[in-house]
């Protein structure tokens, strides 16, 4: 026998003990083996352990009635209040928003905003989208940090709902050890109800005929009431047999609730959080890599630029300087205009020279008649 098993045997047994709540009394009657009973259903132990229920049930005890499977009875309706109060305390609710505010998180940063826009120029370039993606980042590290609180608590709540899970599971197996008492108790009872009808009250029924007594017939009487009243009791039995068999599907309804929710928040933190972390880090890297790339590709367009320039400078002063070396120190054109210039000066000058000469000896002659008239004017004077 295994561990729980034993635990389990354990629990049953300690339900059985005491099935009237007080002190045990034994009647020991006989048993008859019926086809389709709820006994026949049992295993060989617990038919031992209804039979020796059977023994127990006294019909001249008049609270034996009463008093049957209260025991068992009792702990289920301490059960039920406890799982009750479990189910009330396990509010769910609050991850339920925690998790809708981890989506809102993951969409405050649209990897959208990171396409490419075209920027003409370069100092804008470097200048607003430098600053666009240092602001995105601060924003995302921001965002980042509230998640890892987020994360944080869903954690616990994972820890949390593990816990009870792990607690259900006891109580799962507490209410199968209270359903298989209760199945015992019922045994007991069908099998007792079956002894009172086919055994003793035939034989008080033929008791009281052949004596003819009021008392005899009182007696049998009061045991078809006894039987009676075992037939519901047994019925009452059955009805908590029945809580037993509603609560276990119930009670695996919150744990596979608890377990989606544990495996959503598992899903949360270990896929949903570190992909989209990913995908914003890869969305960050690839912009700034396409930032580089627009930067080298404007140096090197202005390399370029500068050397074709320089490529075209270089050509001008080449074929300048080429034609000067080809050029004498004084272009012939110039001798010829120089030439020209020089003989036009020579020639002017001898005409200048020649009306100057003609000039002055008329000028000469001018001033031999003007002495020569002062001269006349002071003799006459004289």
């Amino acid at each position: 026998m295994s561990e729980h098993d034993k635990k389990s045997s354990s629990g049953l047994d300690g339900l059985l003990e005491n099935p009237f709540g007080g002190e045990n009394t034994n009647h020991i009657t006989g048993q008859d083996n019926k086809p389709e009973r709820l006994f026949d259903t049992l295993t060989k132990e617990n038919q031992e352990k209804a039979l020796n229920l059977k023994k127990q049930i006294d019909p001249e005890n008049y609270q034996s009635i009463t008093e049957y499977g209260t025991e068992a009875q009792s702990k289920l309706h301490e059960f039920s209040h406890s799982m009750l109060e479990h189910v009330q305390k396990n509010d769910t609710g609050e991850i339920g928003s925690i998790l809708e505010d981890l989506m809102k998180k993951l969409e405050e940063v649209n990897p959208n905003e990171l396409k490419p826009e075209k920027r003409g120029v370069l100092s804008r370039m470097f200048g607003k989208i430098s600053n666009s993606i240092n602001e995105m980042l601060s924003r995302y590290q921001k965002t980042g940090a509230q998640i890892d609180r987020i994360s944080v608590k869903l954690d616990n709540y994972k820890s949390a709902l593990t816990k009870d899970n792990d607690l259900l599971q006891q109580v799962f197996d507490k209410n199968k050890e209270y359903f298989d008492a209760l199945n015992i108790y019922i045994a007991a009872g069908e099998v007792k109800r079956e002894e009172l009808e086919t055994e003793l009250i035939p034989d008080l029924k033929q008791k009281a005929e052949q004596s003819g007594s009021q008392m005899d017939v009182q007696e049998v009487n009061d045991m078809m009431q006894f039987a009676e009243r075992l037939d519901k009791r047994v019925h009452d039995l059955k009805l908590s047999r029945q809580l037993t068999t509603q609560s276990a599907p119930q009670i695996r309804l919150i744990q596979n609730t608890n377990q989606a929710l544990v495996e959503k928040i598992q899903s949360s933190i270990l896929t949903a959080i570190p992909l989209w972390k990913n995908q914003i880090a890869i969305a960050l890297t690839l912009i700034r890599q396409r930032h580089a790339m627009e930067a080298q590709k404007q140096v090197s367009q202005t390399t370029n630029d500068l050397l074709l320039k320089n490529s075209e400078m270089l050509k001008t002063n080449s074929t300048e300087t080429a034609k000067e070396n080809e050029r004498g120190l004084v272009d012939i054109e110039t001798l010829k205009q120089t030439q020209e210039n020089l003989l036009t000066t020579i020639e002017e000058t001898i005409t200048i020279q020649t009306e100057g000469r003609e000039k002055r000896h008329q000028a000469e002659k001018e001033l031999m008649n003007m002495e020569d008239e002062l001269k006349t004017k002071l003799l006459e004077f004289k």
